[in-house]
């Protein structure tokens, strides 16, 4: 695919039943914009990150990414929330653009604290040739660190304590941490999260661009699909996405449902719910963000977004370019027999629209060009200059969360009864 060719794959809005716009909001959004790129507020790093020279640090994760494809059969990404979410995003939906049989299986670890969980993938490890890719900025949260702990010791009695730490990538703060000191001490190649970044905004340095690397996807047309939607005609989209939110938060909308129609975007939908809960869930604040698999939760949810209490909205992930189908076979109902898969899901997407229109209930549509490297880039930058923008417009600090810590309090309270 040329540059040019790319470029002109770009992501598109529609708005269906949405309120109006305030006559001044692009000169607001204006504004905030300038101050999201200013440098002078805390944690927007995200935001310039695409215009930033990163060729020496991309050149390291290339070749650490070659190493652990050469070495390895199977990588362990151990993290949560922002420090898995966006890599696991990619990797569902890029595998579906391009499949990889070369690269090495892809598992999960430190996403929950099941001990099943844990023992089962230390099983289906067993025989195969691993390396870990740990991502935490403190080295403390309770999920990564014990799974990180659990996967490590697997690997040092397998492969002695100096050759399991040569097959071990940290991904943390520069200085700060336990899981810096370790990497240091035992001589991890390590990578930074950017300290002007948080988790759910990382998908674009290390922690989401080693795991993609390693899995074999087209990294530089991530970061330049990022680099498109930084451009001003992308950045009034997503404006105009943020402000019709607000819009509908005004007119009494609590709760947005994320809606897609292709499996490979589960992932996606799962990061954005992380992006937007946790970036503008606070101050009594905030869109209750659900996302839903269409069509199959059509046949769970289906009556209640018909005809339940409309306390929501819609914003649906419409995909117009995939890379494979098939057709029905004449064996299928008359109806079917003879129709392309992707023509029938076409058409359960424009019924859905239809009715759901019908019942008066708002849509957004966001138009995505294919699943592509260069579409997932713009994807990510998007959608957080949306969550980003729209926390702006409701008053909330949209890159802290202060109340996630409250758990984790209790929690250590227990263990230590």
């Amino acid at each position: 695919m040329t540059k040019n060719h790319e470029e002109r794959k770009i992501l598109k809005a529609g708005f269906l039943g949405c309120p109006g716009l305030q006559a001044d909001i692009q000169e607001k959004l204006s504004g905030l914009y300038d101050g999201l790129v200013s440098g002078k507020e805390a944690f927007t790093g995200w935001a310039t990150l695409p215009g930033r020279d990163n060729s020496g640090e991309l050149s390291r994760i290339l070749s650490a990414a070659s190493k652990i494809r050469k070495d390895s059969e199977a990588l362990v990404i151990i993290g949560i929330g922002g420090s898995y979410l966006g890599a696991r995003a990619a990797l569902e939906m890029l595998n579906t653009w391009k499949p990889d049989p070369d690269g090495p299986e892809i598992f999960y670890a430190g996403q929950n604290i099941s001990g099943t969980y844990h023992a089962d993938l230390r099983q289906q490890l067993r025989g195969k040739d691993v390396s870990l890719c740990v991502v935490s900025k403190s080295g403390t949260t309770t999920e990564p660190n014990i799974a990180f702990a659990v996967l490590k010791d697997m690997l040092i009695e397998k492969y002695g304590k100096a050759k399991a730490a040569e097959r071990i990538y940290a991904i943390t703060d520069p200085t700060a941490g336990s899981l810096r000191a370790e990497a240091d001490a035992e001589g991890y190649e390590s990578f930074v999260i950017p300290p002007d970044i948080g988790g759910r905004y990382s998908v674009l340095t290390p922690v989401g661009l080693l795991p993609m690397a390693a899995a074999g996807a087209d990294v530089e047309s991530v970061l330049a699909g990022a680099v498109r939607a930084a451009e001003p005609d992308l950045r009034a989209v997503a404006g105009s996405v943020a402000a019709t939110r607000k819009a509908l938060i005004d007119s009494g909308k609590t709760v947005e449902v994320f809606e897609q129609y292709e499996p490979s975007l589960f992932y996606f939908t799962e990061w954005m719910k992380q992006l937007f809960g946790e970036s503008e869930g606070k101050d009594g604040k905030g869109l209750f963000p659900a996302a839903v698999s269409f069509s199959t939760d059509l046949h769970s949810l289906g009556q209640f977004l018909q005809e339940g209490n409309q306390i929501f909205f819609e914003t649906l992930l419409d995909v117009k370019e995939l890379p494979r189908d098939l057709t029905a076979p004449q064996s299928a109902d008359p109806l079917l027999a003879g129709k392309s898969m992707n023509e029938v899901n076409r058409a359960a997407l424009e019924g859905v629209i239809a009715a759901h229109r019908a019942a008066d209930i708002p849509l957004i549509r966001i138009e995505i060009p294919d699943l592509s490297p260069y579409s997932f880039g713009q994807m990510v930058y998007f959608f957080q200059l949306v969550c980003a923008l729209t926390g702006k417009l409701m008053g909330v600090d949209p890159f802290n969360q202060p109340g996630v810590e409250q758990y984790k309090k209790e929690m250590k309270r227990l263990l230590r009864v």
